[in-house]
């Protein structure tokens, strides 16, 4: 491990146990925490200013140069280059949208739309990284738990991966709680050939029987536990700030489930921080959907902290236990964050100590609405991804963003991934609606573009038109 510039390294300051950059590990082998990849940056080439980043889309022949995330690889560089297994994602969007300001009340606010790529969400800026690291330590099969976006990002990658390995595909295995899964991303994990378990249950059923079994059979996990996925996510900020001719913005604010991507963000601004090669940190804003907001109520309810990493874990226990008492299970319509142990929790807390960060929350009718709003600027976001922009128009509200503040809100996966929600949202009104939604809270469709029904006949048609 001497002579390698890259190296993992437990989460948790008071242990700080280090292993090989081959090694898989999902948690330290000495006080069980999550871990992190770290770097020994003086050994590592790094370029003097981030536009120096700018160099390599010039030779996007190049498959590496052409990634939205290996473009970076400095800032990644745990994998020699005849190792990365890549399919062109990043290749993604950050716009302004004048009806998401004026419906959130920031003058400027943009969207990160990783809806663009190839498993049409941002799982694929992970999942790169994950699976290149299972190549790298000789991988046959690769699993997941999912409530949809992870297996569909780890399936496409496994059914890719022949080119890269030798004819070689990755044998993909899905674990996934019944009726938890958005069809359209369920009809992706099918299509790709990824083997799918159904258990009864929900998402953190489904993570306890993908670990135990990862572990029985030895099978590489890839949900966000692995370190190799934050990696990857880590690219998403470095897109951003290259969107933004490297400035900082002054808020990231990004939908909260297993809260990987929080605990990525945090990570990638530390480390730019920590190399000069940004001058000031954003603040951060978590969103949880109000079903389910295990994040939300631990850390404005019961004030628990990072602290330095001396975070209260008997709190957390504690807080587990009463709910599995109350039984109460997440329940939420943005079903890629219907989740209530989250993996990341110690790393997200992390983040948001690191970059004065907030959590906040928003109601399924919120997020839908801001879905609508979202999607008059031609930007069509699965449900989870809109629980962004809800919580800035809450956090603008109650004046904890600032209306002339620089607000970059992250939409998370595309419109497609959850079709139906879309169409019921648009179509059905009041007790229709209530039928079909019910369960999650939702009775109004306020913003909805509803279809006109007329007879099929030319008069009505052009007085349909002319109303």
């Amino acid at each position: 491990m001497k002579n390698e510039t890259a190296f993992q390294r437990c989460a948790n300051p008071a242990c700080g146990a280090t292993y090989g950059i081959r090694e898989v590990l999902t948690a330290c082998q000495r006080c069980g925490a999550l871990v992190d990849i770290a770097y020994d940056w003086e050994r590592t080439p790094l370029p003097w200013k981030l536009s120096d980043f700018e160099r390599k889309w010039a030779t996007r022949n190049n498959p590496l140069h052409f990634s939205g995330v290996w473009r970076f690889k400095e800032l990644l560089n745990f994998a020699p280059d005849n190792q990365v297994v890549t399919i062109g994602e990043g290749q993604t969007l950050l716009r302004g949208e004048p009806d998401v300001a004026a419906y959130t009340g920031v003058k400027s606010i943009r969207l990160q739309y990783e809806g663009l790529n190839p498993s049409g969400s941002f799982k694929d800026n992970g999942m790169t990284a994950g699976f290149t690291h299972a190549r790298m330590v000789g991988a046959k099969k690769v699993a997941c738990a999912s409530t949809g976006n992870t297996s569909a990002s780890m399936a496409a990658y496994a059914s890719a991966s022949a080119e890269v390995n030798e004819g070689r595909k990755l044998e993909a295995v899905v674990f996934v709680g019944s009726g938890r899964i958005a069809m359209g991303k369920l009809s992706q994990a099918l299509d790709y050939g990824a083997r799918t378990i159904q258990i009864k249950g929900y998402f953190d059923d489904a993570m306890r029987r993908v670990t135990e079994v990862s572990q029985s059979l030895g099978i590489y996990l890839l949900n966000s536990v692995n370190p190799f996925r934050l990696e990857g996510q880590k690219a998403i900020m470095y897109r951003v700030l290259e969107a933004l001719n490297w400035e900082v913005p002054d808020w990231i604010v990004v939908p909260g489930g297993n809260l990987g991507n929080s605990s990525a963000f945090g990570k990638a601004f530390k480390e730019l921080h920590d190399l000069g090669l940004v001058s000031r940190l954003p603040r951060l804003a978590v969103i949880n959907a109000a079903g389910a907001n295990t994040l939300y109520r631990l850390y404005n309810t019961e004030k628990l902290r990072w602290n330095g990493g001396h975070y209260d874990r008997a709190k957390v226990e504690a807080f587990y236990a009463q709910m599995d008492a109350e039984h109460r299970d997440a329940n939420t319509l943005a079903s890629a964050i219907e989740i209530n142990r989250p993996v990341n929790l110690s790393k997200c807390l992390r983040a948001l100590e690191w970059l004065n960060g907030v959590v906040g929350e928003a109601t399924d009718q919120e997020i839908l609405d801001a879905k609508a709003i979202v999607g008059r600027g031609g930007i069509g976001c699965e449900p989870t991804s809109a629980a962004s922009v809800a919580g800035v128009k809450r956090l603008v509200a109650d004046g904890t963003i600032g209306r002339d503040e620089r607000v970059v809100c992250v939409i998370t996966g595309h419109q497609l991934k959850a079709a139906q929600t879309t169409v019921q949202y648009h179509s059905l009104t009041g007790s229709k609606l209530r039928k079909e939604l019910g369960e999650f809270g939702v009775g109004s469709n306020p913003y909805a573009n509803k279809p006109i029904q007329v007879p099929n006949e030319l008069p009505a048609i052009l007085k349909a038109l002319e109303s």
